[in-house]
């Protein structure tokens, strides 16, 4: 839903989105965030001439990395943001779009960042009195709850690596596969964001004062370090998945040598067994008592035969 934020000298309060419209020029700060599912804010904001046009562009584009804008004395910020509504959302972070200039924000979210609600108690909270502020506050969220989600793919990947001699194969093989692919997702985004933040914290803009530029830096600094932390992963999990590919491996192979072996043993009892039962006559020892023990006799000691040869041979140690 598109709202309207005002702060004034310490007091913040939240209106519909029309109001917040024409207060701009009247309060200290309007933050004007448009729900990009809605037509009223994207008509809005298309007949905005006092925004460039870039960023009229930029703000309703479907596809965004993070990346920060300077035009003219206002900037164009893209971030993303874990969603709300992950099993909603296509890719794996949601994108949040600024247009930030002196007295006004307006920003744009075609899905419902997870950062947004408790940025929004800040201002109500009378915390936020600039855009500097707003924006530092939506970095230092989207990187405060940003940090466990990628942390616990490392956990899950230790996890995996400590598993690795268990005989669930399959399963592991499958949550590497998961973890790495998150894990690329994630740096997809996240390495920009870092850039974006860096390039913002130096921006010449009067609204962003020495407090906000440290927190821009520090939140730029957790990206770079989260980053890293994703490049490790991902390099971690290729290894990881080669090596349960070869351990899985090596256990087919075992037990297609095994059932060789069970088979070479069974030929040539096979060939006795056929041979001594075609219904012709001339079988040697047909009319005997003992001819029956006799050939099992024969056929357990040339098994055993063969196992022995097997055993020699060290195929049956070595498998």
């Amino acid at each position: 839903m598109s709202r309207a934020f005002l702060s004034n000298d310490g007091k913040a309060s939240a209106f519909a989105f029309a109001e917040g419209v024409k207060a701009f020029g009247e309060a200290g700060l309007v933050w004007l965030h448009i729900d990009g599912r809605e037509t009223e804010g994207a008509k809005w904001l298309a007949m905005q001439d006092d925004i460039p046009g870039i960023a009229r562009s930029a703000l309703m584009a479907q596809e965004t990395r993070p990346r920060t804008e300077i035009i003219g004395e206002g900037a164009l910020v893209n971030l993303r943001s874990l969603g709300a509504t992950p099993e909603d959302d296509p890719d794996a972070l949601v994108s949040i779009r600024f247009w930030a200039e002196a007295g006004r924000v307006i920003s744009v979210s075609f899905r419902t960042p997870l950062a947004l609600a408790p940025v929004i108690d800040i201002f109500l909270g009378g915390q936020i009195a600039d855009p500097g502020d707003l924006i530092s506050e939506f970095a230092k969220a989207i990187t405060t709850e940003l940090d466990p989600s990628i942390a616990n793919i490392g956990d899950v990947v230790d996890a995996c690596e400590v598993a690795l001699d268990s005989s669930q194969i399959q399963s592991t093989r499958r949550k590497v596969a998961t973890m790495r692919s998150q894990a690329i997702n994630y740096r997809r985004f996240v390495a920009p964001q870092r850039q974006a933040l860096d390039r913002l914290a130096t921006a010449p803009f009067a609204w962003l004062d020495d407090d906000d530029r440290l927190h821009l830096r520090d939140s730029a600094d957790r990206c770079a370090r989260m980053t890293e932390e994703l490049e490790a992963v991902r390099e971690r999990a290729a290894l990881l998945h080669d090596e349960l590919t070869d351990r899985r491996s090596e256990i087919m192979d075992a037990r297609a040598l095994l059932i060789s072996i069970v088979a070479l043993i069974f030929l040539p009892l096979t060939f006795i067994t056929g041979l001594l039962g075609m219904n012709v006559r001339g079988i040697p020892y047909a009319d005997e008592t003992w001819a029956f023990w006799g050939v099992v006799g024969a056929c357990v000691l040339l098994a055993l035969s063969v196992i022995g040869w097997f055993v020699r041979a060290r195929w049956i140690r070595d498998r």
